[in-house]
């Protein structure tokens, strides 16, 4: 029961609205405790599809709408030819408010997704591919234990990249998993590949020193996703024929549909299900065992091909080397077309430009002019990557781009890597950070709070 005016909403398969404001919610199928989910708010709904709507405040529920009409249909019927019938019912999503700390949350039936998604042009609509993709893994087939998280994550990264080269091509693709994968160097950088939690199989223990295991909130980082996703990648590999691996992922949701299961479930399925492999002893080529993916830190011993995405990786390196010259040749700058290029082609170039960072005296200066698409973006994605090239080459002028982007929203994913790239960056850059985050911690989630508080030495 919630006051006047408020609406509730549930991960729920029905639900009912009744006399004094009172919701009745069902769920018809067994869910693990953390899908559980119920929001209540001034919001209200919009149909974008025959089994999807989307729920906003009333200040959002136009663009929302938008953004999301007739989308979402598309990529449920992908997954459903993939890996089998979405047996959920309803697949919406709710708009969260802006210091909602993830990308999104799957909660069957309903997702919560942040607001950055609403970049008002759909240059961020794939990324719902992803929770749409934990309606089979995650949702349907669970790991049994937080150590294993990389059964929910690496599979349903696999399955979102399958879904995109259906409706998007390899070449996208590719080029959108080049970008997970430089997410998984920064990560490894950032805390040394043989750090424990570089295992897809993380000890995780009551103490949370480094020698007896790790704080279960920390396991949320670039491993299970993008290492999980690049085993998968490998099991693909050994099987050689996409179909076929196709028909095994229908085979293992299928096989495991509401339930628990651990890693040694789900490789042993696949052992079972392809036994000519079993035979050769697949897991245990030296260097590529199952063990040592399972249990070894470090960079995945296989890294599956992206040389589909070459054809807009290369335009786009070829850019980044020309604005990184010392002399700029802005007959050849201005010669690259960049406005057709979509979302994941703008990142690949900013993260090489971020890279090749600090460039020569007043070459980004000249780059934010030359192309107010990006510097005035409001696509989180490229705002983010413009705020990381701003703080790498100390471009003072605008530093309220920073400022502004991390008062907009608190999505962890955005927040923790610009304050890490202030308190690294020259004293204005780290007076800035202090300035920030007193003005926006009230509005932060308390995990995050405490990650920047971390990032700048705060008690």
């Amino acid at each position: 029961q919630v006051p006047e005016g408020f609406t509730a909403v549930m991960s729920a398969t029905s639900w009912e609205k009744q006399k004094d404001n009172t919701f009745v919610f069902k769920m018809s199928h067994p869910i693990p405790s953390y899908l559980i989910a119920l929001a209540v708010g001034d919001i209200v709904s919009a149909d974008v599809g025959p089994r999807s709507c989307v729920w906003a405040e009333p200040c959002l529920i136009e663009a929302a709408k938008k953004e999301y009409d007739g989308v979402i249909e598309e990529f449920l019927a992908v997954g459903e030819k993939l890996f089998g019938p979405y047996v959920w019912g309803r697949y919406d999503i709710l708009f969260m408010p802006p210091s909602f700390p993830f990308g999104g949350m799957e909660n069957p039936c309903l997702t919560f997704v942040t607001p950055c998604l609403l970049a008002g042009d759909r240059s961020l609509v794939d990324v719902i591919i992803h929770e749409i993709s934990h309606s089979w893994f995650g949702n349907l087939v669970t790991n049994a234990t937080w150590g294993e998280f990389w059964l929910n994550e690496g599979f349903t990264m696999y399955a979102q990249r399958r879904i995109s080269t259906e409706v998007y091509g390899s070449a996208y693709t590719c080029l959108e998993a080049a970008t997970g994968r430089a997410l998984l160097r920064q990560h490894m950088d950032n805390t040394g590949e043989d750090h424990p939690l570089n295992k897809l199989r993380v000890v995780i223990e009551p103490g949370f020193s480094l020698f007896l295991g790790v704080n279960p909130d920390d396991t949320y980082n670039e491993t299970p996703y993008e290492k999980g996703y690049c085993f998968v990648s490998y099991l693909a590999h050994l099987v050689g024929d996409q179909s076929k691996f196709d028909a095994f992922l229908r085979a293992y949701v299928n096989q495991f549909k509401f339930q628990s299961i651990t890693a040694d479930d789900a490789l042993g399925f696949f052992l079972e299900y392809f036994p000519e492999l079993k035979e050769k002893g697949v897991d245990s080529i030296p260097g590529f065992e199952f063990d040592r993916w399972l249990n070894t830190p470090g960079w995945p011993p296989y890294l599956p091909d992206l040389s589909p995405g070459e054809q807009l990786m290369k335009p786009a390196d070829e850019l980044a080397e020309l604005w990184a010259a010392d002399s700029l040749s802005m007959e050849a700058i201005e010669a690259v077309d960049i406005t057709a290029w979509r979302t994941y082609q703008l990142i690949y170039f900013l993260d090489r430009v971020l890279q090749k960072s600090p460039l020569p005296e007043g070459n980004v200066e000249r780059l934010s002019k030359m192309y107010p698409k990006i510097s005035k973006a409001q696509n989180a994605e490229l705002r983010l990557r413009w705020c990381q090239i701003v703080l790498k080459n100390d471009l003072e002028a605008e530093y309220s781009k920073v400022k502004d982007f991390l008062q907009s929203q608190g999505k962890q994913k955005y927040t923790l890597p610009l304050y890490r790239a202030m308190w690294g960056g020259s004293e204005a850059a780290r007076a800035l950070a202090m300035e920030t985050f007193s003005a926006t911690a009230p509005q932060l989630h308390v995990n995050v709070q405490n990650y920047v508080k971390k990032i700048l030495g705060l008690k």
